[in-house]
C-alpha cells in the first residue's frame, strides 16, 4: 500500500485557493486566504464563532484478517515571512519590500506542509477507542540578506507559532451478519489561545489550515458510503461527516485508501495526466489559466516570483512548457462511450443523415432561443442518444449563414422526435 497516490490528490486539494492568478501578494483575492480545511484553536473559536476547530469524518471498513489502519493527518501549518531593511547603525525594521540586486523580496504568510503518521488497531475485545495526541512545534528562522559586495541590506524573518490538538478514534460494529465498522475520526485543535478578540488573521497562525485525512487499510477494506453495495447501503446511510468527507482515493477497483478531504470529492479522483503541475486552483482549466499567466507583464511576473515559492514555479513552468505539454493541454477525449450524445445505431423511420425537417420545439423548452426557430427548416445531421438512451435529432439550420462551420465543427441544434417535422418530397425538392 502507498499513499503517493492520495498524496497527489491531496496536494491538489490542500493548495485550492493556497494563492491565486495572478498570483501576486498585492492581488486583491489574495488579501483572503486560507477557505479551506481550517481548524482554528478552539478557545478562539468559540470565542468569535468565525471558524470551527474540529473536524470529523466517519467512513466504513470491511475487516478481512488482522486489521490495521495507517492514518495520516496533513495540513498547512502557516509561517509568517516578514522583511527588515537594515539601516546605518546595523539595526532592521520591518519594510514592505526589500530589492536587492534586481531580486525583490516582500511579506507574506507561507504555507508549510505538515503530515503526522498514526496507526489505529482495535482493541483486544474487538472495540475501537484511541485517544491520540499531537504537537507541532514552533520554529523563528532569520535569513540575512546580502549585496553583491557582501554588505548586508537587510533580513527576512520566517515565524511559526506551535500548534497543538488530538485525534479521537471510535468505532462500532454495524452489520449483524458480517464484521463490518463504522469508524469515526474526530480532529480537535486544542492550541491554548488568550487573546481572544484577535482578528482572524492573528488567530489562523495558531490553525491548522487544509486539514485532510489520508487512510490506508490493512487486513480489510473501506466500503464507499458514496456507491455502497446493497448490503451495504444501509450502514453507508448512518455515517455522518463534518468538514472532512471520506472518499475511495485508489485506482477504480482498489479499496485499501481513503481520503477525508474538506472538499467534497468522488470516489477514486485523480489528476489529470495532462496537468503540468498545481495551479492552485482546481476549479480553473490548467490551458487558460497557463496562458493568463504568460500574458501577465515582466513586472507582474517580478512580483509573483517575490510571492511564493509556489507561485514562482507556476511562472517558471508556464514560461518553459515545451510544444507537446501544450498540445497535452489543448484537449483530451476519455470515456467515448460515456460521451452524453453518442450515435444511433437505428435511424427512425423517414429520418436520417440529409433529411430536411420543418422544427416544431415543444412547449417544455426553457431557452426561449429555442423558441425563435419554431417553423423554421433545417437539416439532419445525426440521429442520436443521451446516457438515458432518449432519441434526439441533430440539426443544422438551413437559413444559418454559419451552417457549413457549424456542421465542420460538429455544433449542432438538439431537438426530440415529436418535435422534427419531415417535409413532404415536394417541399424538400424547394430551395
Amino acid at each position: 500500500m502507498s499513499f503517493d497516490r492520495a498524496r497527489a490528490i491531496a496536494d491538489a486539494v490542500l493548495l485550492e485557493g493556497y494563492v491565486l492568478y495572478p498570483y501576486r501578494a498585492s492581488s486583491r483575492k489574495n488579501r483572503f486566504r486560507w477557505a479551506f480545511g481550517v481548524l482554528a484553536p478552539k478557545a478562539w473559536s468559540e470565542a468569535s464563532a468565525c471558524e470551527p476547530w474540529w473536524m470529523e469524518t466517519q467512513c466504513l471498513v470491511e475487516p478481512a484478517g488482522e486489521l490495521r489502519i495507517d492514518l495520516r493527518l496533513r495540513f498547512l501549518q502557516i509561517q509568517a515571512r516578514r522583511v527588515e531593511v537594515a539601516g546605518p547603525d546595523g539595526a532592521f525594521s520591518p519594510a514592505e519590500s526589500l530589492e536587492v540586486d534586481g531580486k525583490l523580496r516582500i511579506p507574506w504568510e507561507e504555507g508549510e506542509v505538515t503530515e503526522l503518521p498514526f496507526e489505529l488497531r482495535p482493541s483486544a475485545d474487538g472495540t475501537w477507542h484511541q485517544e491520540l495526541a499531537f504537537s507541532v512545534p514552533g520554529e523563528r528562522q532569520e535569513e540575512p540578506v546580502a549585496d553583491g559586495s557582501g554588505a548586508v541590506a537587510g533580513r527576512i524573518l520566517r515565524e511559526r507559532l506551535p500548534v497543538q490538538g488530538r485525534i479521537l478514534v471510535e468505532g462500532e460494529r454495524v452489520d449483524a451478519e458480517r464484521p463490518l465498522w463504522r469508524l469515526r475520526i474526530r480532529v480537535e485543535n486544542t492550541t491554548p489561545w488568550t487573546t481572544l478578540d484577535d482578528p482572524r488573521d492573528a488567530a489562523l497562525r495558531g490553525a491548522c489550515v487544509s486539514s485532510h485525512l489520508l487512510l490506508g487499510a490493512s487486513g480489510g477494506a473501506f466500503i464507499s458510503v458514496l456507491d455502497a453495495p446493497e448490503w451495504a447501503a444501509a450502514a453507508a446511510k448512518t455515517c455522518r461527516s463534518t468538514r472532512c468527507f471520506p472518499v475511495l482515493a485508489g485506482p477504480p477497483g482498489e479499496r485499501d485508501l481513503v481520503l477525508g478531504s474538506p472538499i467534497i470529492l468522488y470516489d477514486h479522483p485523480q489528476v489529470a495526466p495532462e496537468s503540468p503541475g498545481d495551479l492552485c486552483d482546481a476549479c480553473e482549466i490548467d490551458e487558460i489559466l497557463t496562458l493568463r499567466t504568460l500574458m501577465l507583464t515582466d513586472e507582474e511576473k517580478r512580483q509573483a516570483r517575490a510571492t511564493d515559492p509556489r507561485s514562482a514555479a507556476i511562472v517558471d513552468r508556464a514560461e518553459a512548457l515545451a510544444p507537446e505539454h501544450w498540445e497535452k493541454l489543448h484537449g483530451a477525449l476519455r470515456d467515448l462511450h460515456r460521451a452524453e450524445m453518442v450515435p444511433r445505431q437505428v435511424a427512425p423511420a423517414g429520418l436520417g443523415r440529409g433529411s430536411r425537417v420543418r422544427l416544431r420545439p415543444g412547449s417544455r423548452r426553457t431557452d426561449a432561443q429555442d423558441l425563435l426557430f419554431a417553423g423554421c427548416i433545417a437539416t439532419v445531421e445525426a440521429i442520436v442518444e443521451d446516457v438515458d438512451g432518449r432519441t434526439y435529432v441533430a440539426v443544422t439550420l438551413d437559413d444559418d449563414p454559419a451552417a457549413d462551420m457549424n456542421r465542420w465543427y460538429g455544433r449542432y441544434h438538439h431537438y426530440e422526435l415529436d418535435e422534427v417535422e419531415p417535409l413532404t418530397e415536394a417541399e424538400a425538392r424547394t430551395p
